[in-house]
């Protein structure tokens, strides 16, 4: 996936996407494509579980994605061998249902149609059945209380149209339904059956003709609180292809099962109203319904009891395979449930009695997540998925030969919530992302010992701050020494964090000891991690020598704290954590406070040699709107400039570090000459300070060239400025007008001798382009890419940042780091033509 091709003299490639999952029910679905689809805010994400990595996000919808369905999914992969397109319905919080189709062989997505606007509200639920390998039925609801079937006919031959009709629409009442299932009824009838749960405890059954009309058959009254989650078996089980079971889970914390048996034809009058004999496994007959010519028993199979908490879904496990050649195959009896008590459960029946019994649990330990929104199975059986409410993926796969031994995998991982900064190590080993989600995360190249290429992935690799308030920004220090960073949140203090050991030897794995802090100095580090507070504020140390002792503990600990946290064992890692391990054990301790600010940190920046560092707070006025210098290492306040009269958006020092560049929302930009006449003491002065938009300024970048820079605004522009020597500034040039607010901006440094570079804009609608900027006498800017929709956000990009900028003139490539209110964070490959 590269750039647009128009206008391009660079070309442009994705190396690495990070987004966590929406925090919603029925986000989730696993396709026979052998790929997962879920919402990440408005866009749709995809991604590969054999290599952990998300492939693409498809741009199109407006609002939160809730809800994703794969046809064919998981359930009729045994059916979708020779397929070479398969689709995808996605549903968000406006009513919009989008199809998408994936072709196999190039990987590459389009955007089909969207539905007309069938819902007022929010999608909550999308369902759907191959019926044979160009039809496909699928049903969605909503929380305007209506659910509609649709027929989707799909193209036989490549490059064909599909055609979409609307069967029928459902209106259930004030009681919307929040889950849905369909199937084929047996017997050949050519009727479905649609079976929907939700806010009134009930199943309703509805049966019709696959050209549309559905009526109400009979409604199934056992649980006690709301339906979540609907699954149908496939009618393919050797010895019982006259039935088909229905699980329903609730929040009753149970899952019924529920069987339907085709009793006979009303036509025939031979008696065939056979009675089965009631057994263990079947012992509450429930109401018999008529669907066409064929009548139907229910019967309550089995009350399955083993969650503490909501079960938020259920599935049955997709046919396999018992022959040899593959060409037969069965529906298994084993279904997997997913709950909010953070386990998932595999039942099945027991071969003797044929009493449902759980046979497999797996689950998180976080005390920070509030457990499980879904679970999915794998298409070949041998791999569950569950996503919860961190908005985190957990993989477990069946690695036992012949036993079942359930082993956690790697996952894609990210923020669940906008992401407001990055900032890259010195060396470009890694890179620091903070996040409304509460969290600081550290993303790095994960060098792939195993792998004969040189292809590198890129993993979470520790999460180094977990939270009590959203985090605005961060900056790592410069310089030498261990690696550290300042992050700034919705409070008055801005905290300093050091890496521990654990991180440091992880990252040397990571890197193929190519860091940038060797190990040969780390024999100074004396902190091997941290462990959160009950608060979730401060993160204290644990030493290196107090790991082996075990701390005493009173008899009445547990009673004296609300939520008892478990104690960090900080590791190293020799490949990348899963969950379990980075919402625990990467933390990093916080080795400074830095108090001043009067209000919620908003802005930081630290000089290229990693002496002084700049912060800036939410502010109404001058005095709230000061910077702040602190000292690095003694961390004491050593200036404060005063200029502007509204928050200060963001600061940048010059490449030589002897000015500071602030932008604000007071829609000026201030320069600061910053002058070291001690060693302890700083003078500043205020150079410049210039009105320079209509509209708020959002970013500013210096050229690493010179003392030129630019800034980008709401007014949707960007102008350059230079510093003249008799110590004013001029404008050289306003880049054209564009289409969006300018949002974040950085510059980067391509061929010396002639001051030419890169300039990344990135826009409140998500998208980026890179201009080729060239400063002699007078300023000459082209526009070197638009990057290509399926590569940018889809919300507000709110920052860039370029990866190692002062080798930039030796490379053949550059990478560009982008984070946004998509909750995305993405790394591309620049490679000039």
């Amino acid at each position: 996936m590269s750039g647009n091709k128009e206008e391009s003299e660079v070309e442009v490639k994705s190396v690495f996407t990070g987004a966590g999952c929406n925090r919603v029910v029925n986000n989730v679905s696993w396709g026979a494509s052998d790929l997962v689809s879920f919402g990440a805010q408005n866009a749709v994400a995809i991604f590969c579980p054999k290599t952990a990595q998300i492939l693409t996000t498809l741009p199109g919808h407006k609002a939160s994605v809730n809800c994703t369905h794969w046809i064919p999914s998981t359930k009729f992969a045994f059916k979708a061998k020779q397929l070479d397109r398969h689709y995808l319905l996605s549903g968000d919080t406006n009513g919009t249902i989008i199809l998408w189709e994936l072709t196999l062989a190039d990987r590459k997505w389009r955007q089909v149609l969207q539905m007309p606007q069938s819902h007022k509200k929010g999608v909550t639920c999308i369902t759907g059945i191959m019926v044979s390998e160009t039809d496909a039925i699928f049903a969605s609801t909503s929380s305007d209380g209506s659910v509609s079937v649709w027929e989707l006919v799909l193209p036989s031959t490549a490059g064909g149209e599909c055609k979409l009709s609307c069967l029928e629409t459902l209106f259930v009442g004030s009681k919307p339904m929040v889950a849905l299932s369909l199937a084929e009824l047996p017997g050949n009838s050519g009727h479905m059956v649609l079976a929907m749960g939700g806010l009134d405890n009930k199943i309703h059954l509805y049966c019709g003709e696959r050209t549309g009309k559905f009526l109400h058959a009979c409604d199934l009254k056992a649980h006690t609180d709301w339906i979540r989650s609907l699954d149908f078996s496939l009618p393919i089980c050797n010895d019982e292809a006259n039935s088909i079971m229905l699980v329903s889970s609730s929040q009753d914390k149970g899952i019924r099962i529920w069987k339907m048996t085709l009793r006979g034809s009303l036509t025939n009058n031979q008696g065939t109203y056979r009675r089965e004999e009631i057994s263990l496994a079947s012992y509450i007959e429930g109401p018999v319904f008529v669907a066409g010519s064929f009548s139907y028993q229910i019967s309550l199979e089995s009350l399955l009891i083993g969650h503490e908490d909501w079960v938020y879904s259920v599935e049955w496990q997709p046919p396999s395979t018992t022959s040899v050649e593959g060409t037969t195959y069965h529906q298994p009896q084993s279904i997997l449930s997913a709950s909010m008590d953070k386990t998932m459960m595999i039942w099945q029946p027991e071969r003797t009695t044929g009493i449902w019994m759980n046979v497999v649990t797996v689950g998180e330990l976080s005390h920070s997540a509030l457990g499980f929104y879904g679970g999915h199975w794998s298409p070949d059986g041998n791999a569950i998925l569950a996503h919860g409410y961190g908005g985190a993926f957990h993989l477990w796969k069946n690695v036992g030969v012949d036993v079942d031994h359930w082993q956690p995998q790697k996952v894609p991982s990210g923020h669940f919530a906008a992401v407001m900064d990055i900032a890259w190590a010195r060396s470009g080993e890694y890179m620091v992302t903070v996040s409304h989600d509460q969290t600081t995360r550290i993303f790095a190249p994960w060098k792939n010992n195993v792998s004969l290429t040189d292809e590198e992935y890129w993993h979470e690799i520790a999460r180094p701050q977990i939270h009590g308030h959203d985090i605005n920004c961060v900056v790592i220090i410069q310089g030498g020494g261990n690696h550290r960073f300042v992050g700034g949140a919705d409070e008055k203090v801005a905290r300093v964090f050091e890496a521990p050991l654990s991180f440091l030897k992880t990252l040397n794995l990571a890197t193929c000891q190519k860091s940038s802090f060797p190990e040969n100095l780390q024999f100074d580090v004396q902190i091997l991690g941290a462990n959160m507070s009950a608060l979730g504020l401060s993160q204290k140390p644990i030493y290196v020598n107090t790991v082996l002792e075990t701390p005493e503990r009173n008899g009445n600990d547990g009673l004296d704290t609300l939520e008892s946290i478990p104690d960090a064992v900080p590791v190293v890692f020799t490949e990348p954590p899963i969950e379990d391990q980075l919402a625990y054990h990467t933390l990093w301790p916080e080795s400074h406070k830095l108090y001043g600010h009067g209000n919620e940190l908003f802005s930081l920046s630290c000089d290229h040699e990693g002496k002084l560092v700049a912060s800036s707070c939410k502010a109404q006025s001058a005095m709230a709107a000061e910077i702040w210098l602190w000292q690095v290492g003694s961390w004491k306040a050593v200036g404060r400039l005063q200029s502007h009269s509204l928050t200060v958006t963001q600061m940048e020092f010059s490449r030589d570090d002897s000015m500071l560049l602030a932008v604000s929302r007071d829609r000026q930009f201030s320069v600061f000459t910053i002058k070291r006449t001690g060693t302890d003491e700083i003078s500043h002065q205020l150079l410049a300070r210039q009105e320079a938009h209509k509209r708020i300024i959002w970013s500013c970048s210096w050229n690493p060239f010179g003392h030129q820079f630019a800034t980008g605004s709401r007014d949707k522009t960007v102008k350059i400025w230079a510093v003249e020597q008799e110590s004013s500034v001029k404008q050289l040039m306003t880049l054209p007008q564009f289409n969006s607010s300018v949002t974040a901006l950085s510059w980067i440094g391509v061929d010396r001798q002639r001051n030419h570079g890169l300039l990344a804009v990135g826009m409140e609608n998500g998208l980026i382009e890179l201009w080729g900027l060239t400063i002699n006498k007078t300023a000459a800017a082209n526009l070197a890419v638009r990057l290509d929709t399926s590569l940018c956000h889809v919300s507000s990009v709110n920052r860039l940042s370029w990866r190692n900028p002062e080798k930039s003139e030796e490379c053949r490539r550059v990478q560009l780091a982008s984070c946004g209110a998509d909750h995305c964070v993405r790394v591309f490959d620049v490679i000039p033509k």
